[in-house]
């Protein structure tokens, strides 16, 4: 018996102990996207894990405006282009008469030049409305343009405008109503909770085969694996390599300590 916990006493000795806390999946930090005034902050959900509610708001009044009037001023555009779209089509239609009837009195030696010049005069007449109403089009498909690039613009902002989150929980709200904040301002601490992670710190020695044994946690064998080992050595602990093992959802379990080992 003595000879066998003997053997045994160099194995046990390998398998070493680390502890870890239970850490969110991820923490983000929300910062705003546009320069704006706070006219919402629920601090009522802070510290609880929202399912679907708008957490922030900045005012996007005169956004909202100038949405209305560019949408209305999209459909003037459209009804403008239409209207000139067939004053363009009965010109051409004029503008082919007139040239017909010139390229067919021109050579007439008993039609006079006066005439032939009348003729002339009305087709070259014919041929500048034509172009003039053509390029007015093309005017307005540029203004169209313009338009719905500013809708668009206009839409992005408003939507940056309205903070929501889904299933997440909300640790900090770092604005208040009232406050102006800048481009880039953090809003918001938010965590996923929907996972959780260890972070574990192993020693080169502890890499060898790392990946094919089991990981216990408090002494329970799990199917877990790891998820992810950095290549270099942590700035803290510079003799180790971060590593990361994500787990379930422990529900209340978050920032307690469990005990992790390989074997």
């Amino acid at each position: 018996m003595i000879r066998l916990l003997l053997l045994l006493t160099p194995i046990m000795l390998l398998a070493k102990v680390h502890y870890a806390q239970v850490e969110p999946f991820e923490t983000t930090t929300l910062k705003s996207a546009v320069s704006a005034q706070v006219v919402k902050a629920d601090i009522s959900l802070e510290g609880k894990r929202v399912k679907n509610s708008l957490i922030i708001e900045l005012d996007n009044k005169l956004d909202k405006i100038k949405l209305t009037s560019d949408r209305e001023a999209i459909k003037l555009i459209k009804r403008m282009i239409s209207i000139n779209q067939n004053t363009l089509s009965s010109l051409l239609k004029s503008l082919e008469r007139q040239e017909a009837y010139y390229n067919r009195i021109k050579s007439i030696s008993t039609v006079s030049i006066t005439q032939k010049d009348k003729a002339f005069y009305s087709f070259i007449n014919a041929k500048t409305q034509y172009l003039s109403v053509k390029e007015k089009i093309e005017s307005l498909k540029k203004q169209k343009l313009d338009l719905l690039y500013n809708i668009n613009r206009l839409q992005d902002s408003i939507s940056k405008k309205s903070i929501r989150i889904k299933n997440r929980f909300l640790d900090k709200l770092l604005v208040h109503k009232g406050d102006f904040v800048n481009m880039g301002v953090a809003l918001a601490v938010i965590k996923d909770l929907t996972k959780a992670k260890l972070v574990i710190f192993l020693e080169e020695d502890e890499l060898k085969d790392i990946k094919s044994k089991k990981i216990y946690i408090d002494n329970k064998k799990t199917n877990y694996t790891i998820s992810k080992i950095w290549s270099v050595t942590d700035n803290k602990f510079i003799s180790a390599y971060r590593a990361e093992i994500i787990i379930k959802n422990p529900k209340e379990h978050f920032s307690k300590l469990l005990k992790v080992e390989f074997k």
